[in-house]
């Protein structure tokens, strides 16, 4: 039986109390992210009745970027306008501090933008369509079979201090450390941690920063830094793999250091563990699908998880519609796996190229910081990826020498320079 719907033959005998069907959502999602928003969303433009629960109250902050590529543009509800903090056209790359380089653009990369606004805005589209939002609502547990469930079309969400809801199908949006991943049975191979701060600056350094972003190449493998300007606040943070919590945290202090601003006090300084799936984790299991973080979907190399979120999301909340449409479970089943299929021909095969862009980078930063700061092909490439004309998937299989360049790497060894725990 496929691991993708482990419950899908022994769900429970029909019980004798059938719950009234007004009293059983069609979908329920829980976590309102971008990917659950997204998922709500799509449920509710197909008119359902939709359960969106938040364990905290919106808005509320995330370690994030916030960065907003033409991906993530495409992927936002019709009329959708972005709360927007700034407008790149500009990059600079450097190597560990060193060999800097802006390019620019006189069409606009990509936007940045703050998660608590980006995040409520989302919710909100959502609640337009017809999903109803639930906060202070921590989720425990999902059940399919029991005496929590009254029959086979449904699943029970249990809530922190014992309340049980009931859907005909369930989303699990809540995070890459978060309770439906583990009950689908998610599997993760890379787990990294990033470190922001919000640093509040001077006009004067403010200006010096609009429309450019500073993207730094780490000293530890994999690693890289970065600065986005949102106004009056720069978004200053840095990434690597789990496992050197205090090289990590050094990395930043320097990194913060060497661009002066270490004389600015951070109204926030937080951390995140990111986490990516491994190729046979499961999407689903029974009437319970998961997406974004808490399916492991963000892109290996550059960790860049807001447009995973939202297009797994909208995949999610359309095929949770099917499911909870379905009758038996052999059709809840077949719908699962169909929404497992859309998931890996698309994101799969982005993150697949990521993985193998990952080794290249952990192995050559040098050779990749030259390209992309000397060869104008490879920076018109990270432009087309930044605005969504192209993909980083599309662009390996549509050059040869791209492709060559990773079989290349690939015949050096598949393992990562630092073990990933």
């Amino acid at each position: 039986m496929s691991s993708e719907n482990a419950d899908a033959g022994r769900e429970p005998e029909e019980s004798s109390s059938v719950p009234q069907e007004s009293s059983v959502w069609d979908v329920v999602v829980v976590g309102a992210g971008p990917a659950g928003a997204s998922a709500a969303y799509a449920a509710a433009v197909a008119g359902r009745r939709v359960l969106l629960l938040e364990k905290a109250d919106i808005p509320r902050y995330k370690t994030c970027g916030g960065g907003i590529i033409g991906f993530s543009r495409d992927s936002l509800p019709p009329g959708f306008e972005l709360p927007l903090k700034d407008r790149i056209h500009a990059v600079t790359f450097s190597l560990n501090g060193k060999l800097s380089r802006t390019r620019r653009s006189r069409r606009m990369l990509f936007g940045l933008i703050n998660r608590p606004e980006f995040d409520a805005g989302l919710v909100e589209e959502a609640q337009k369509a017809g999903a109803e939002l639930r906060t202070g609502a921590t989720v425990t547990r999902v059940e399919q079979h029991g005496p929590a469930v009254p029959d086979r079309r449904t699943v029970a969400v249990v809530l922190a201090g014992g309340e049980t809801l009931l859907a005909r199908a369930v989303v699990g949006a809540d995070g890459s450390a978060g309770r439906i991943g583990a009950h689908v049975g998610v599997k993760l191979d890379q787990v990294d941690l990033g470190l922001e701060a919000e640093i509040p600056v001077p006009g004067t350094v403010a200006e010096d920063w609009a429309g450019r972003v500073l993207i730094d190449w780490g000293p530890m493998p994999g690693s890289y830094g970065w600065v986005f300007p949102k106004g009056d606040t720069l978004t200053v943070g840095v990434i690597s793999a789990r496992g050197d919590g205090a090289g990590t945290k050094r990395y930043l202090e320097d990194f913060v250091g060497r661009l002066g601003l270490a004389g600015f006090e951070p109204t926030i300084s937080s951390g995140h563990l990111t986490r990516c799936r491994s190729d046979d984790s499961p999407l689903s299991r029974g009437r319970v699908v998961v997406c974004g973080d808490a399916a492991g979907l963000l892109e290996p190399w550059t960790r860049e998880g807001i447009s995973f979120a939202l297009r797994s999301g909208r995949l999610a909340g359309e095929w949770a519609v099917r499911i909870a449409e379905s009758h038996d479970a052999v059709d809840a089943r077949r719908q699962a796996l169909n929404y497992a299929f859309a998931i890996k021909a698309g994101l799969g095969v982005e993150m697949s190229v990521g993985r193998r862009m990952l080794r290249l980078f952990e192995r050559r930063p040098g050779i990749l910081h030259a390209v992309l700061t000397g060869f104008r092909p490879a920076w018109n490439a990270f432009a087309g990826i930044t605005r969504g004309t192209t993909s980083l998937a599309e662009l390996v299989r549509s050059h040869p020498l791209a492709q060559r360049a990773l079989h290349a790497m690939d015949r050096q060894g598949t393992d990562r320079v630092s073990p990933r725990p």
